[in-house]
């Protein structure tokens, strides 16, 4: 989970930035990962046909979602699953718990789910003595860092080859100095192999529900999700309720988007289909509300519920490449993440529909279509009228607005703007001179354009 005392995105993205050379390392590899999509994307036709789909799809489960999700719980039933329901973070881990401890399960292997970042499922289960181990390569090098995930599908992309060497040596006793991807991989497959083969519980996330058919689908790159739900006897699968798609054969289309969106794959190495509990196993199914119902009553936001969790507005975004995923405060980070933490805690996550430059380059490469930059200066409007904006900022932007409706204070106001030349930057406000540190201002005109436009028109 993300700290309490967390500072806020505009101090904690200044201290990641202020190191230049980590904060240009990852801002090249995300650029990487972004060049990667659209090489990708590049190579399919129809991508725009399957970006509409798969909006139209994602609308249809937003307008009819108590429907399908009755449907998605009798179908489970029917397939031997035992669905349950949260309607928060508390109830989901609860639930989780409470399923763990009726069978004296004290080892759980986990595959990443970002709903259970979200949750805090992880110290919950761990001051109640049972073992949590994520198996992805990233969460686990976090979790063993002490630290969430900065990234959606890359959580621990802020961390370098040399950091992760050094990593393993302190806790699985591999070599000194070891920098190599590969064979670091492989000490965490040996490392990871024994704790597969001996929990006694799996835990997954679930990137797709199928309504229709009554089960989940998983989309993995390393197969650590498919060891968690074939080998020990319970299998648990949290999803929100937006994973929601209506029929089977919806899968393909979001399939074909998901891994070109993420990585530039044509699909994940895994996609696991769980319509069943393993032979003489159990599987159960939490569906977490957790403040998503809310969002989906607020016809200007619902869209954010269709995100796939690719991670591709963090690829694109610049705010996000050059102030890192921690500087967020949110479990989910990025354009996305500014879109939905605001709805969880619009006191604490003010200050993230900011992070943006409304570029819009998120939103040209959301699989799902959704209008992200959009919401974006939606909730900075909702945000200042909701009274979450500094004094400062709300009468600046007070003032702002009142020139710029009134022709004449805008005149007065463009005259005067010459005067900006001449008044060093130690007097200027606070803010302004933040803003101005690794910025320069034009040099005023000698003439306003309503001064030339007077000069040439008789």
């Amino acid at each position: 989970m993300i700290a309490a005392d967390h500072p806020g995105h505009p101090a904690a993205a200044g201290a990641f930035a202020a190191d230049g050379e980590r904060r240009a390392w990852h801002d090249q590899t995300l650029w990487m990962v972004r060049s990667r999509r659209d090489r990708a994307v590049g190579n399919v036709p129809e991508w725009e046909d399957l970006r509409a789909r798969a909006k139209a799809i994602k609308r249809y489960v937003a307008e009819h979602l108590a429907d399908l999700l009755e449907q998605f719980e009798a179908n489970c039933q029917r397939n031997r699953i035992t669905v349950h329901w949260a309607a928060d973070a508390a109830e989901h881990n609860t639930i989780v718990h409470g399923l763990l401890a009726a069978r004296n399960v004290t080892r759980l292997v986990k595959s990443k789910s970002m709903l259970t970042e979200e949750c805090g499922l992880n110290p919950f289960l761990e001051a109640r003595g049972i073992e949590v181990v994520d198996t992805d390569l990233g969460e686990r090098i976090v979790q063993l860092r002490h630290e969430p995930p900065s990234h959606i599908v890359l959580p621990a992309i802020h961390v370098r080859k040399g950091e992760i060497g050094e990593l393993f040596q302190r806790e699985m006793g591999s070599p000194a100095g070891l920098d190599d991807p590969t064979r670091l991989t492989r000490i965490a497959r040996a490392d990871l192999r024994p704790r597969f083969l001996a929990a006694q519980a799996g835990l997954t996330g679930v990137n797709f529900a199928i309504a229709d058919r009554g089960g989940v689908v998983v989309c993995t790159n390393e197969g650590n999700a498919d060891l968690g739900t074939s080998l020990p006897p319970l299998h648990i699968a949290c999803m929100g309720i937006e994973k929601l798609i209506p029929r089977l054969e919806d899968l393909g289309v979001f399939t074909r988007l998901l891994a070109r969106s993420a990585t530039g794959q044509a699909i994940t190495s895994y996609t696991a289909h769980c319509f069943g509990p393993r032979p003489g196993g159990e599987m159960h199914v939490v569906i977490v509300d957790n403040g998503r119902s809310r969002i989906l009553a607020q016809p200007e936001y619902r869209a954010s519920l269709a995100c796939i969790r690719c991670g591709a507005c963090l690829n694109t975004c610049p705010v996000y490449r050059r102030s890192g995923g921690h500087s967020y405060g949110s479990v989910i980070p990025g354009p996305i993440g500014s879109v939905l933490s605001p709805h969880l805690d619009p006191a604490r996550h003010h200050t993230l529909p900011y992070a943006s430059t409304l570029c819009g380059s998120c939103t040209d490469v959301c699989p799902a279509g959704i209008d992200l930059h959009h919401q974006l200066l939606a909730w900075r409007r909702d945000l200042v009228e909701a009274g979450h904006a500094p004094l400062r900022k709300r009468v600046a932007m007070t003032v702002g607005g009142a020139v710029l409706a009134r022709p004449v204070l805008y005149r007065l106001a463009s005259q005067g703007a010459k005067l900006m030349d001449l008044i060093p930057r130690f007097a200027l406000p606070k803010e302004a001179t933040t803003w101005l540190r690794d910025r320069d201002l034009p040099v005023q005109p000698p003439a306003t354009f309503r001064q030339l436009w007077a000069r040439r028109t008789p």
